[in-house]
Parts: C-alpha cells; structure tokens; sequence
C-alpha cells in the first residue's frame, strides 16, 4: 500500500510539473508570421500579381492574406514589409511598406492590403506606391522570393509619419523593435 501511495504521489507531481512546463511554453511561444493564401516557402497566386497592363503582369492584384501570433506584452504596433531582394537585377523592390498598425490588429485579410483602411498607414513602395502592389518579375526569370516581413514596435500607432520609404522606416524604428518574424512566398511568369 506505501508503494501505490508514492508512486501515485510521483506521478501527481509529475504531470503537475508537465502542466506547468505547458504554461510556460505557450506564454512564451515564438512570434510567428502565417498566410491562408500560401506557404512558407510556397508559391503565390496569378491572382496576388500585379494588374499593371503595361508591364502584363497579368494578375488580379489581390494581396495574400497575412497573420501573426504571440507579440510581446510591450508592443504598440506593427510594422510590415514587402521585398523582392531579387528585383531590379538584385537591388530589390520594396512592393509594400505599412505602418502605424495598433497592437490589437493581428493580420490582413486577403486582398485588405489594396485599399486604405484606418488599420495601416501606407509608406512609400519603389514604385512610389501606398498600398500593395503585386509581384511581376521579368518573363522567362527564376521564381522571385517575395519576404513578408512584420515588426513590432513600442511606438505608438501614431508615431510615423505618412509616405515613409522602406530605408526611412527602418531608421525611424531602429531602437523601438521588438521582435519581427518574416513568410516568403514565391512567383515566376
């Protein structure tokens, strides 16, 4: 009878020190980016391309859905970027910049990104754009590597002014990150 009491003890001590290890992983679970529209890693839509007619990209200009889970207690907004490090003969292309995002805002719905919202304040993209613009890579080139890439900050939603580029964002925000994590989709014509 002594030996069921201890080994019942130990066991109850056990998964009690489990249930307390879960805890504290879930609180400190890491900050992820996620899309319902594609994989890391994955391939992006004709329907996420550009709908530039002069260029024929030949999309719909429909901005993938984004998300993200478990920024820090201390964050005030978000931050997200759109690259294409392989554009412009490996210059990259800054195909989106948006800022100003409250904390509370835990990702875009698709094709959100294409139309002003009071939920993100649009930079300035390569092309001097606001809101999202598509991928449309050279015809015949390799699948381009298109980085979404979301920061959070501790500054306030208001902090950063309208029309920002890429370069004067991330100077305004060096100092005030306080994680960032990053999906990359890809896209070939």
């Amino acid at each position: 009878m002594a030996q069921t009491f201890v080994f019942t003890l130990a066991a109850a001590l056990a998964l009690a020190m489990s249930a307390a290890a879960s805890q504290s992983d879930a609180a400190s679970a890491p900050f992820r980016v996620t899309s319902s529209s594609f994989k890391d890693g994955g391939m992006l839509t004709k329907k996420n391309a550009a709908d530039d007619p002069m260029r024929m990209c030949g999309g719909d200009n429909v901005s993938p859905a984004l998300s993200w889970a478990n920024p820090p207690e201390k964050t005030k907004s978000f931050v997200v970027f759109m690259l294409d490090p392989d554009g412009l003969l490996g210059q990259g292309v800054s195909h989106w910049v948006g800022y100003g995002i409250p904390a509370n805002v835990q990702g875009f719905a698709e094709g959100e990104l294409t139309k002003q919202t009071k939920n993100f304040v649009g930079g300035k993209g390569t092309r001097d754009n606001a809101l999202y613009i598509g991928p449309c890579p050279p015809m015949g080139d390799a699948p381009h590597h298109y980085v979404f890439t979301v920061v959070a900050t501790d500054l306030d939603p208001s902090a950063l002014k309208p029309g920002m580029t890429r370069d004067e964002v991330y100077a305004a925000i060096k100092g005030h990150t306080l994680v960032g994590g990053s999906i990359v989709g890809r896209y070939a014509r």
